[in-house]
C-alpha cells in the first residue's frame, strides 16, 4: 500500500547542514499495525508527517498503491490528506470554542459535505468512541482522555485508508492511555485501517503487528 524509497530529509542551520533521514526504504502493507520507536529527535516525527504528506522529503519517494504523491500538486495533495490520511497528535489541536460534535464534524464540512450529513456521521463516529454523552461539550469540559477520542473521531469522519497516531497516549496517565490504545488497535482489526503509530510507550509498541526503530535518520527493523 505505501512504498518509500530512498527517503532523505536535511534541512540547513547556521550554515550547517542538518541530516534528518537518510535512505529510507520501507514497506507499509494494507491493514497493518506498525509502531515507529526511537530516541527524541530521531526523526520519527519527520518521517509521519511526510508519510501523511504535511512535510516534503528532501529527495525519495512516497508511493501509495504505485503512485508517487510527491508528483502532484498542493491542492491535490490536500485532498487526498482529507480523503485517504487520518491524523492524530499528541496534543488534540481541537478548537476550544466548538463542541465535541462540531470538532468532529469539521473534516466532513471542509470536504464540501452538508451541515445534515457532516453532523450524522459525526454522531455516529462519537459513539463509537464512547463519547455519544459527551457531544455538547466543549474541549475545556473534556477530560484528557476524552479530548483525544473526539480528535480520532475527528480523524475517522473521513472513512481513512491510513491513520497516522504520534505520540496518541503521551499526555495521558497510564490507565486511560490504554483506553485509546484500544480504541485504535480495534479500528485496525474491525475495519482494517492502516495503522502507523509513533510512540515512547513500548507496551504500545509491543501491541502492534510489527515495530521498527529510527536510530540516526535510518530504520532500524
Amino acid at each position: 500500500m505505501i512504498e518509500i524509497k530512498n527517503l532523505c530529509k536535511s534541512f540547513v542551520k547556521n550554515g550547517k547542514k542538518i541530516e534528518v533521514l537518510k535512505d529510507i526504504d520501507l514497506e507499509i502493507r494494507r491493514g497493518e499495525s506498525l509502531s515507529i520507536v526511537g530516541v527524541s529527535g530521531a526523526g520519527k516525527s519527520t518521517l509521519v508527517h511526510i508519510i501523511g504528506t504535511l512535510d516534503h522529503p528532501t529527495s525519495g519517494e512516497v508511493l501509495f498503491d504505485g503512485r508517487n504523491v510527491y508528483q502532484w500538486s498542493e491542492a491535490e495533495l490536500a485532498d487526498f490528506r482529507n480523503r485517504k490520511i487520518g491524523f492524530v497528535f499528541q496534543f488534540h489541536h481541537l478548537l476550544p470554542e466548538f463542541s465535541s460534535l462540531e470538532n468532529t464534524m469539521m473534516p466532513a464540512l471542509i470536504s464540501g459535505a452538508s451541515k445534515k450529513d457532516a453532523r450524522e456521521k459525526a454522531e455516529i463516529v462519537l459513539n463509537e468512541v464512547g463519547l455519544g454523552d459527551r457531544m455538547p461539550h466543549k474541549p475545556g469540559e473534556l477530560s484528557g482522555g476524552e479530548q483525544q477520542r473526539v480528535a480520532v473521531a475527528r480523524a475517522l469522519m473521513m472513512e481513512p485508508e491510513v491513520l497516522l497516531a504520534d505520540e496518541p497516549t503521551g499526555n495521558l496517565d497510564t490507565e486511560t492511555g490504554s483506553k485509546v490504545e484500544d480504541i485504535l488497535l480495534d479500528l485496525n482489526r474491525r475495519k482494517r485501517i492502516t495503522l502507523i503509530v509513533v510512540t515512547h510507550n513500548n507496551k504500545l509498541a509491543k501491541r502492534m503487528s510489527r515495530s521498527i526503530g529510527l536510530q540516526d535518520g535510518k530504520v532500524v527493523e
